[in-house]
């Protein structure tokens, strides 16, 4: 349960993210340091998969999309082996 919980709250920060790229909250105040700092072990190494495989570098960023289905299948994939 509490695998649950913790990956709904990952999910919550790169969605959090996602909406200070659009609002353009400054990186560098205290809380957009901490989200930055939580979400951006899991983005960019799928920033950089996407670059490398897929030679994609437009003005979309998809990585937040793949770091929340990474995010929720790596959640399903331990609760069922702790079950």
């Amino acid at each position: 349960m509490a695998v649950h919980y913790f990956a709904r709250l990952l999910n919550f920060f790169i969605l959090i993210r996602v909406i200070f790229s659009w609002i353009r909250v400054n990186p560098y105040s205290p809380l957009g340091q901490f989200i930055y700092g939580v979400t951006e072990p899991i983005l960019a190494p799928i920033r950089g998969l996407i670059q490398d495989v897929f030679k994609y570098q437009g003005m979309i960023d998809f990585s937040p999309i793949l770091g929340i289905i990474l995010v929720n299948m790596m959640s399903n994939f331990v609760i069922n082996i702790l079950r």
